[in-house]
């Protein structure tokens, strides 16, 4: 009989852990498997992309994107239909009060993580028995997995520096102590993770990346589709504050002030765009510093763009990173737990400090240096990611929980 297995992941909306879990489920053999997915939101346009082996559990899906203005409002909504429903917001209330009292101590309130206990509490119940159940994200697929899914092994991933996002012990209620593994990103991710849970059974699973299909998909049609004849500088990454955009617009700022004729694109969309877009405004870089929103293809970009920039506060591990690197981009990453492992200075890549003066450096070093910039497209183009035979180990990592592996 086939193995039945359970990934539970918050939202399918474009995002570097959701175009990873796609990969993972497309490298399963149904054969031997038989895999589901519970979306606990319910909502994002990923889900038009899932392999048809894959059972969707979601009686009711909504594939607008999570990071528009109309698919968060949709969000928004669902949201209260799930606080209601199932009594979650009665059940989750003595919690939401200490944990918000706990956050004002420290001077930081998460609404986004607060909620994701009752977003587990009122999601669709799941009445199957499973011989594993992985929980993909954070907070509410790891609270949901943990508390309220039937299975024999329970397994979790971490995709972020655990500390610096907001998580706590308290937080998450030791729900990572009920998974007999918990998978992160890279080795950065698992030591800050096993400062606050060193009785975890801990491991390094990388995003998985398919090189190929990524080059395929960057000789398609698109990219960028106006005149400008300067120096193109792209970065790919959601509009939340963990990205800090507002470093990157004042980096650009310091560079047309040194009379360098350059434009910076933003793919993406977040709840941060409109504080962004008057950051922008009040920089006077309407025309320089561009935030077109999400594209389904955003390869063509990559490979028309001189630059690629990654100034983010911190990162798990990016898949946007890996991306420009195996189209041959010239990058400069921020120094910080995610990037640094990711870059090798000076070879397929630069680091700068998380500042906007370095930032400006590094790009200025970037375009007065075509040599370097040349020997580092050239590193980074032949940056191998993963080979086939290393990417079934790696889901092996997951798969041996159960006892099983995939035939080489």
């Amino acid at each position: 009989m086939k193995k039945k297995i359970l990934f539970v992941i918050n939202t399918m909306g474009q995002g570097g852990a959701e175009m990873a879990l796609l990969e993972l489920l497309s490298r399963i053999d149904p054969e031997k498997y038989e895999i589901s997915l519970l979306v606990l939101l319910g909502q994002g346009e990923l889900i038009d992309r899932l392999p048809p082996h894959v059972r969707l559990l979601n009686k009711k899906y909504d594939n607008t994107s999570v990071l528009t203005a109309e698919g968060r409002k949709h969000l928004r909504k669902h949201m209260l239909r799930i606080l209601l429903g199932r009594g979650a917001l009665f059940r989750a209330f003595p919690y939401l009060v200490k944990q918000s009292f706990l956050m004002m101590k420290k001077g930081r309130l998460l609404a986004d993580k607060l909620l994701w206990r009752a977003a587990a509490i009122g999601a669709p119940s799941v009445r199957e028995h499973f011989d594993m159940a992985v929980a993909y994200l954070e907070g509410g697929s790891a609270y949901y997995v943990a508390d309220f899914v039937d299975a024999d092994v329970k397994a979790g991933f971490i995709h972020i520096d655990y500390v610096k996002a907001g998580y706590t012990r308290s937080l998450d209620r030791d729900c990572y102590t009920k998974f007999q593994k918990v998978f992160c990103v890279s080795h950065e991710v698992r030591e800050v993770f096993e400062s606050v849970y060193p009785e975890a059974a801990c491991g390094v699973m990388h995003n998985l990346v398919s090189q190929d299909k990524i080059r395929e998909m960057a000789r398609e049609q698109g990219g960028f589709g106006d005149d400008y004849q300067g120096v193109r500088i792209l970065t790919v990454g959601r509009l939340n504050v963990q990205k800090a955009f507002e470093v990157s617009i004042g980096a650009m700022k310091l560079l047309k002030e040194e009379g360098i004729r350059a434009r910076w694109y933003v793919l993406g969309e977040g709840d941060e765009r409109e504080h962004l877009e008057a950051y922008i405004r009040e920089q006077g870089l309407e025309e320089d510093f561009l935030l077109p929103g999400t594209v389904t293809n955003p390869y063509p970009y990559f490979i028309q763009a001189d630059l690629y920039v990654h100034a983010t506060r911190y990162e798990g591990k990016s898949i946007a990173i890996q991306e420009a690197q195996t189209l041959g981009c010239a990058v400069l990453v921020s120094d910080c737990s995610g990037n640094r492992e990711q870059v090798e200075d000076g070879v397929d890549g630069l680091l700068c400090e998380f500042t906007e003066a370095s930032v400006k450096e590094g790009i200025l070093k970037l375009l007065r240096e075509p040599g370097l910039r040349e020997r580092l497209k050239a590193g980074a183009a032949e940056k191998k990611l993963e080979n086939e035979e290393e990417m079934k180990m790696e889901i092996d990592k997951l798969l041996s929980l159960m006892g099983g592996v995939q035939e080489r």
